[in-house]
């Protein structure tokens, strides 16, 4: 049966979407329809006789996976609902749901988020009396992490003399007893961390491949991935898995971009996307090239940008629209007056283009920078909201009562049961906890098990025993009826209730009135169409706090708020608007300093910056400070290389600065502008075995190597010993006088 939506796809897309037998690789540019690609396809399937159900489509967000249902119900109608659509975590969540007993897990295990962890981590960390100071609970987790998305188990990392040398020379010699120990008590309460339900999940796999990964090879058929450039080691692995074995029909279609790859520090593999047909090298490559999104300035500049990266799928991203605003520049003398300037142009855009808050987002490298354009957008009585604060279910109220309703269904959850056991205050001090966490550790049991096991002063056992009584009251009460019959329950019983409503200031009301909010989504959890196979119908409160654990920031956000959107780069993948300002651009900010230690993240950094310019469809601003504190100390700043690599013809560039940015070329008949520093002679080799020398070591007259300039002379050396300022004439560049504090410079000194 011909589809009539097929008509709505270019022809690039008609081909992506309707070759669907074997391995599928489609490249898909920023704004080309890749979405709409995916929905299609996953709708030509269903309407060419493919079960829903049969269809696993995998994606990084909960809001991207719901859109895709939303538009494709539209075209095929509710049976959508029944495939197997979501995202990595949630999906897996859902298997090991049914499987999980076949690994010793209990069905209803708990969901660890980041607080968790950290909190299990630090207890480790004073169980086994290591130094606090030494073993960074961040650090240690962010080991665990990366162990276990490469596959790791604690008893492979004990072994591995690569990872134990690393962890000594980061002054944390014993994170592999950490590991050991962490996974252990994991295991006891009952307990799944985000990276074990991708860990656990492969090897339920592996341990079961007739019982478990048979039934699954054979229910998904067809398997889409979408972002696939963000997949780590263990997601491909597990991917490979269900689709890559003897006999397989091999129906997979992945849908990424390279040049979007920017999750390395959260364990994403390049390489995954680069290297898919070595692994499928009958595999059909689609590239969807037409970007619908933005205007040509905007699409050339990042065909300038990215074209610097060496490794890369090849291609050429191009649009229909009309020519549009040149992309604006903004030069600041100082950080403060780049957050003015900011400011100042968003109310230009307000007025003048009568765009929405909304419409408007401020990308910066790291959180940090959002303070003084917060400062300034509150000056000029700008709504907005910064992505990378507080989630609301990171708030205090929510994280309590989400507590009690999660030892409601394990009792085994350690985490959940040391939150809630003296609240609301119940008599049961610190110091009892710490004799039930000792007796846990020592015996091999759960922290509920424990407080079986003591004497305590008749006021704290009858303070447990009521507590205890309530719990099973609540788990009694929850095998018979639904989440939210059984939170309400909860709320009321613990005590939770009367203690929110006694505290009547403006910070209490609020603290209640987010707790009723979460009541209403679990209201609405529970009355949800019951064609909705997402999660199956189970409307439990298990089945709740599963899709609940997995929920992240941006998918809370409220599309019709009114607000600027202040977010790091990272933050604003998959997003966008009708103006984007980049700011900060600066070398050793963005791209980060960073890339003096490891050359190679230099591409990584690139990829960052064409994230952030192809947000914007209509307005774009890159700004930037001469100055800025940084610690405390005042700092001066050059512009990014990733400026400078964008053709100056896109630019609308006051004429104070083009003076100091730019020089016109040799031919006085040329319109055309330059940047004032071209790419230096400067081989790869060398700036790989570039080590820079001690700033205190470098004096007037001695040649030197800068990483982005080249080799110049240090002509002067001016300023005290903290501040000194060497002025040097570099020979490989363009406008090749430059005055470097040395303090920041990284220059290697030629012998």
């Amino acid at each position: 049966m011909q589809s009539t939506f097929l008509s709505e796809l270019n022809d690039v897309q008609r081909d992506a979407v309707t070759i669907t037998d074997g391995p599928v690789m489609v490249i898909a540019g920023p704004g080309s329809g890749k979405t709409r690609v995916l929905t299609f396809r996953l709708a030509y399937l269903i309407q060419s006789g493919i079960k829903p159900h049969q269809i696993l489509s995998l994606t990084f967000t909960n809001k991207a996976a719901r859109e895709m249902t939303e538009r494709i119900s539209q075209l095929v109608g509710p049976e959508v609902r029944r495939v197997w659509s979501g995202t990595f975590h949630s999906i897996f969540a859902r298997i090991l749901r049914v499987e999980a007993s076949k690994i010793g897990y209990p069905p209803s295990f708990s969901i660890y988020d980041t607080e968790d962890s950290k909190s299990l981590i630090t207890e480790i960390i004073k169980e086994l009396n290591l130094n606090v100071k030494s073993y960074n609970t961040n650090a240690v987790r962010s080991r665990i992490s990366s162990a276990k998305s490469n596959l790791i188990t604690p008893i492979m990392y004990e072994k591995d003399t690569s990872l134990i040398e690393q962890d000594a020379e980061n002054g944390m010699p014993e994170t592999y007893r950490i590991y050991r120990k962490y996974t252990q008590n994991c295991i006891k309460a009952g307990a799944m961390d985000f990276d074990d339900l991708l860990l656990q999940l492969f090897r339920l796999f592996q341990e079961n491949p007739e019982q478990v990964l048979e039934k699954y090879r054979k229910q998904f058929r067809y398997v889409l991935v979408d972002e696939f450039q963000d997949t780590n080691y263990l997601q491909y692995a597990i991917i490979k898995k269900l689709v890559l074995y003897p006999g397989s029909p091999r129906n997979i279609c992945i849908v990424g971009d390279d040049a979007q790859s920017i999750y390395a520090f959260r364990g994403a593999t390049i390489k995954n996307i680069l290297d898919f047909e070595q692994d499928f090298p009958d595999a059909k490559m689609f590239k969807l090239e037409q970007n619908y999104r933005s205007t040509p300035h905007i699409v050339k500049a990042a065909n300038d940008v990215i074209n610097y990266n060496v490794r890369q799928i090849k291609k050429e991203i191009w649009t229909e629209k009309d020519t549009g605003h040149k992309i604006k520049l903004l030069k600041c003398a100082t950080d403060v007056e780049e957050g003015r300037k900011v400011a100042d142009y968003i109310v230009e855009l307000k007025n003048r283009y009568h765009l929405k808050n909304r419409e408007i987002a401020i990308l910066y490298r790291t959180n940090a920078q959002s303070r003084i354009f917060e400062e300034q957008l509150r000056r000029l009585n700008i709504p907005y909201k910064v992505f990378g604060g507080m989630s609301f279910y990171q708030r205090k109220e929510i994280k309590d009562f989400l507590a009690y309703l999660r030892l409601i269904i394990n009792i085994k959850d350690n985490e959940a049961f040391k939150r809630i056991i003296n609240y609301p205050k119940r008599g049961i001090g610190d110091s009892t906890v710490d004799k039930f966490i000792a007796f846990a550790a020592a015996n091999d049991c759960s922290l509920w098990e424990a407080t079986n096991h003591f004497d305590l002063s008749p006021r704290t056992a009858q303070s447990i025993k009521q507590f205890k009584l309530q719990i099973d009251e609540v788990r009694q009460f929850a095998g018979k009826s639904d989440a939210y019959n059984t939170a309400n329950y909860a709320f009321k019983l613990s005590g939770l209730s009367t203690e929110l409503k006694q505290d009547m200031t403006n910070e209490g009301i609020q603290r209640l009135e987010n707790v009723m909010s979460m009541l209403d989504g679990i209201k609405s959890f529970t009355e949800q169409d019951e064609l909705d196979e997402s999660e199956s119908s189970d409307r439990s409160l298990a089945a709740y706090l599963h899709s609940i654990s997995l929920i992240t920031e941006l998918d809370e956000a409220d599309p019709e708020s009114d607000y600027v959107h202040l977010m790091s780069v990272h933050s604003a993948k998959g997003l966008e608007f009708n103006a984007v300002i980049v700011a900060g651009l600066e070398e050793n900010l963005f791209p980060s300093y960073m890339i003096q230690k490891d050359p190679d993240q230099l591409d990584e950094e690139r990829r960052l910056f064409y994230v952030a310019i192809t947000r914007a469809k209509q307005h774009l601003a890159l700004a930037y400070a001469n100055t800025r504190y940084v610690f405390g100390n005042l700092r001066m700043c050059e512009a990014s290389r990733f400026v400078e690599e964008i053709d100056p013809e896109r630019m609308e560039i006051d004429k104070s600065i083009r003076s100091s940015v730019f020089d016109l070329t040799d031919d006085p008949k040329s319109t055309r502008q330059k940047w004032s520093l071209s790419k230096p002679k400067f081989t790869q080799e060398q700036i790989q075995n570039f080590i820079p020398s001690a700033s205190d070591l470098i004096q007037t007259g001695m040649t030197v190597i800068h990483q982005k300039f080249g080799r110049g002379k240090v002509l002067t050396i001016e300023g005290n010993k903290e501040n000194k300022v060497a002025t040097i004439l570099f020979s490989e560049i363009d406008n090749p006088q430059r005055k470097i504090i040395l303090k920041f410079a990284k220059l290697q000194i030629v012998k």
